[in-house]
């Protein structure tokens, strides 16, 4: 069973065991600590690309460079601070070209050999 039907299925149990008027709410409250704790206990199996490097930071010349240790073809996404998809695009140097992106901050995520690294991204 994966981890999360299985804390889904704890949360309902916990619901029908709690039910009285008196303790459900801490219940509830016990139950929905222990669920975020056991998340934040979790490792990550695909984790942070080593050697990630994302300069400059504020980017104000349009352009940015990502380097890695295995430099490897990276897919690149780049999100509003509302979670819109305003780029993807892929690269196989160390340069990003983001001359159409207006100022603001964004949330950059790269994508190389099965791994992820996602950083704050500023443009001026």
């Amino acid at each position: 069973m994966r981890r999360n039907e299985r804390n889904k299925d704890l949360v309902y149990l916990w619901y029908i065991i709690c039910s009285t008027n008196c303790m459900k709410h801490f219940y509830l409250i016990v139950t929905f600590l222990f669920i975020s704790f056991s998340y934040a206990q979790t490792d990550r199996n695909n984790g942070d690309i080593d050697g990630f490097k994302l300069y400059p930071n504020p980017v104000t010349e349009g352009k940015i460079y990502i380097s890695t240790s295995k430099n490897a073809a990276k897919r690149i996404a780049i999100y509003d601070v509302l979670g819109t998809q305003v780029l993807e695009t892929k690269i196989n140097g160390k340069e990003l070209f983001l001359g159409d992106l207006d100022a603001g901050v964004y949330v950059l995520r790269v994508y190389e050999l099965n791994k992820v690294a996602t950083r704050k991204l500023i443009v001026k």
